[in-house]
């Protein structure tokens, strides 16, 4: 489905789901850098098993994928890439129950932006995209 194709609502609604699901990538990337420090964010990774290292990488994807998310800057593949990512946050969470509130935070958060990132590919880049997405899509 191209833009082209989409009635002006749906192309609209498209844009919105796009829109806030970068803004949360957008979030949760700050929430490494500006709460828990990327020095902590390592720390963390460290403690449960995967290199402190990659806390950084995956800052950096966080952050730059949500804004290309908010731009609408290959919308569809940005939004794919990110879903490992989150697959693997939802791992480390599955034990602490299905609410984030959860001590040391569920994994309704992590499932939830798999599955709005999920969407997002399937969809399109909706209205006001700066750059297309043509690959990796269904459409």
């Amino acid at each position: 489905m191209t833009h082209s194709t989409l009635s002006g609502s749906n192309a609209y609604g498209i844009t919105l789901l796009r829109v806030s699901l970068g803004i949360m990538w957008i979030a949760h990337a700050l929430l490494k850098l500006l709460v828990f420090t990327l020095a902590g964010t390592a720390q963390f990774f460290t403690s449960i098993g995967y290199p402190g290292f990659l806390a950084y990488p995956v800052f950096a994807l966080e952050l730059f994928g949500g804004l290309a998310l908010v731009l609408g800057i290959y919308s569809r593949q940005v939004a794919l890439a990110l879903v490992p990512i989150m697959a693997v946050a939802a791992t480390v969470h599955f034990g602490n129950g299905w609410v984030h509130t959860s001590p040391n935070g569920g994994w309704e958060y992590p499932v939830f932006l798999i599955a709005t990132s999920i969407a997002v590919w399937l969809l399109g880049d909706g209205a006001f995209a700066l750059r297309r997405s043509a690959r990796f899509s269904l459409a």
